[in-house]
């Protein structure tokens, strides 16, 4: 492929950001609300955008919005997330990436927290860094660095 015909793609996808008006909130299900919400601030710099205690948090961090829920507020039958399946292992087979402008400092900040690195800093074979932690509920989180800007 030449560098006019990726171009021509990476264009056609630019386009189809910019025009498709969608945006990206994660919902996490939990069983502490209290130990999830403090994790997402202490450990990766969250900010609590909305909270009813108990009940519901909505977070934020550059780009990223998390809301965080009970598990013993989903409906025990009905629907997909029921409480049965959601006690179950929390984010079986997805991973929750998050890019940030400055891994090492992320990565210090986890370290300084205290909080468990599962995979240390390290290059990925497609040319970013990333490490590996998992939150207090399980879910799996993978702090990477953003794609460098190649200009062509």
């Amino acid at each position: 492929m030449s560098t006019l015909d990726r171009q021509d793609n990476n264009d056609v996808a630019d386009e189809r950001l910019v025009t498709s008006g969608m945006g990206l909130r994660l919902e996490l299900f939990v069983e502490d609300m209290g130990e999830s919400v403090s994790f997402y601030r202490r450990v990766l710099g969250f900010e609590v955008v909305r909270e009813e205690r108990g009940d519901y948090a909505s977070l934020r961090s550059g780009d990223i919005m998390l809301g965080i829920g009970p598990i013993a507020k989903l409906p025990e039958t009905g629907g997909y997330f029921t409480r049965s399946i959601a006690s179950q292992r929390r984010g079986l087979g997805v991973e929750i990436v998050m890019e940030v402008d400055d891994l090492s400092a992320a990565h210090r900040r986890v370290l300084d927290s205290g909080h468990p690195v599962f995979e240390p800093p390290q290059q990925r074979p497609w040319d970013l860094w990333d490490f590996r932690i998992v939150d207090p509920e399980g879910y799996y989180l993978r702090v990477t660095s953003r794609a460098q800007e190649t200009g062509e």
